[in-house]
């Protein structure tokens, strides 16, 4: 895959998830929250994973202005068409949502008249007079209309004036509608416009105090380093359209949230390792800080009590944060028929560089796209993996025939035709040392 080559907040690192073209998807609707959300109407699995309307397209419920108790009455006006707009010369300023949010997801359309410039700010405190004052901004702009070149920190979709979008994005012209999506997990932010991501940037780093510090943002304290804050939708003055916003708190436990690991004890796992049939299996495993960890050896691997069918199942892992150590591993789906190295069913690849393919152990029923398969292994579509001992987010549907692998919240693979079996939920010690935690799942109705 062509590996292109982003401006992050200062740092040049290489990405092959940018760009991704829905062809090289097999017959999905889409990355989650992209193409059926921005349909207007969640899914049971949306619904599972933690998405919800964040306007209803009929009131401003949820929503009210900058360092006020209210909506605003002029400047904002909700449509017969399930819009919600902030009407040019209205002067209602800008708005924010009632909830305050740390780690979140938000997905929305928008649309600008010609010259238009408004923005979505996240994070924000009420510290300031405005808005923009203490919340970082993903820019929404007519390029065109305003002469600014794609690239440019100024420009639609970058963390306006703080990392620049990447080159070759996709901006839909006035008139036209535009998906939008930004992301907030474990300090990195990302902005995805028109299903192109075009900017990753951490948020809890030297170089982005670094990168405050040489804006104009470093004569307001706070500014882009608060922990929780509200999303604001920013009056400039422009009329633009908003619709289809929907919002997932990532801190939050899921709907009807099954936790698998408490963080204290292996409570509710067994273990499979055959060089420890005659001891406790379940030895090499450890807990220390509420992260369950193994070594690595002897290969083996733990498995829930439970079987579960059709679920959301969320967990982030490291690789060891003290050896930086790259290794092996894999979350074993729909795991039935004997215990053994390794057991029936449908693996979610782990390895360093690999986490997002699937291995299919045991001759599973399931298909995949057959021009990334080889033999038992089909690869991801790209990589999305932070640095070896950094933590990751794994986020698996396996909601009746079709199993969906999204690591820190890009679709990479999808599987489909799967067979719809109860079965363990399994964590392999394959050779490394290797952290697990946050493990919990939300059954899907």
């Amino acid at each position: 895959m062509h590996v292109q080559r982003l401006l992050i907040c200062g740092l040049l690192v290489a990405s092959t998830a940018l760009g991704r073209q829905p062809s090289e998807m097999v017959p999905a609707d889409g990355p989650l929250g992209v193409v059926r959300l921005s349909a207007g109407a969640a899914t049971p699995t949306d619904i599972a994973a933690g998405w919800r309307q964040l306007f209803d397209s009929k009131t401003t419920e949820g929503w009210r202005g900058y360092r006020q108790e209210s909506f605003p009455a002029k400047g904002w006006m909700v449509g017969d068409d399930g819009t919600l707009r902030s009407v040019v010369g209205g002067g209602g300023g800008d708005i924010v949502t009632v909830e305050q949010f740390g780690d979140f997801e938000l997905t929305l359309e928008f649309k600008t008249t010609p010259k238009a410039n408004s923005g979505v700010m996240y994070r924000v405190t009420e510290t300031h007079d405005t808005a923009w004052q203490s919340g970082p901004e993903c820019q929404i702009l007519d390029d065109l209309g305003h002469g600014v070149g794609p690239t440019d920190a100024h420009s639609a979709g970058a963390l306006y004036d703080l990392a620049v979008p990447v080159a070759g994005k996709l901006v839909h012209p006035p008139g036209e509608w535009n998906h939008l999506r930004i992301r907030l997990r474990n300090g990195v932010v990302q902005h995805w416009l028109n299903e192109t991501k075009v900017v990753e940037c951490r948020l809890d780093d030297e170089a982005w105090k670094g990168a405050i510090a040489k804006s104009k943002f470093n004569v307001y304290d706070g500014f882009g380093l608060q922990p929780r804050g509200h999303i604001a939708l920013q009056d400039h003055g422009d009329e633009v359209w908003y619709r289809h916003i929907f919002v997932r708190d990532l801190d939050a436990p899921l709907p009807g949230e099954v936790v698998l690991f408490n963080g204290t004890d292996a409570s509710g796992w067994s273990a499979c390792v055959p060089d420890l049939a005659a001891k406790d299996p379940l030895s090499i495993w450890t807990v220390e800080e509420g992260v369950l960890q193994t070594m690595g050896s002897p290969a083996g691997y733990i498995h829930t009590a439970e079987d579960y069918t059709n679920y959301v199942l969320k967990l982030e892992w490291r690789f060891s944060p003290t050896t930086k150590k790259a290794g092996n591993s894999g979350v074993l789906l729909r795991v039935h028929g004997e215990h053994k190295v390794w057991p029936k069913s449908v693996e979610a690849q782990l390895q360093s560089g690999a986490a997002g393919d699937f291995w299919n152990i045991g001759d599973f029923s399931m298909t995949t796209d057959a021009a990334r398969l080889r033999g038992r292994n089909t690869k991801a579509t790209g990589t999305a993996e932070r640095a070896v001992g950094e933590w990751n987010e794994y986020e698996i549907h396996a909601v009746h025939d079709r199993v969906r692998l999204l690591v820190n919240g890009e679709l990479l693979n999808e599987a489909w035709a799967v067979a719809e079996i109860p079965g363990k939920i399994g964590l392999q010690s394959e050779g490394a040392e290797i952290h697990f935690r946050r493990i919990r799942l939300a059954p899907v109705k």
